[in-house]
């Protein structure tokens, strides 16, 4: 055993290093020697109280937040039901009624 991860996108053994990066010659995946591994690790959404989010909960806004490109607000107390966890700067796609479809940061509410 090498000693090396295993490819995260096809899992092949057969890795190998090339200066700060590791290579898949299988499938030619490249990826940064400090990147999570794919051993099941996911990220971890918290709230502003340190709570954890997953798919489907209900979360309260903390702040007044303007949308973008719009004169709308989103009011402090909007309850936001089913909520989706994304990758990216915003954390959280949601439909909140009234307004529609908005990405929210987790920082900006808690889990209700």
């Amino acid at each position: 055993m090498s000693g090396l991860p295993p490819c995260p996108q096809c899992g092949s053994e057969f890795t190998y290093e090339d200066v700060t990066m590791y290579v898949c010659p299988e499938c030619a995946n490249e990826w940064t020697k400090d990147a999570p591994a794919a051993t099941g690790e996911t990220r971890i959404v918290r709230d502003s109280n340190g709570n954890v989010l997953v798919d489907g909960d209900t979360v309260t806004v903390i702040k007044d937040l303007k949308v973008k490109g719009s004169s709308l607000i989103v009011k402090v107390g909007t309850r936001v039901k089913n909520i989706r966890l994304v990758e990216g700067d915003h954390d959280i796609d949601c439909r909140i009624d009234g307004i529609g479809a908005m990405q929210l940061k987790s920082e900006f509410v808690k889990k209700a």
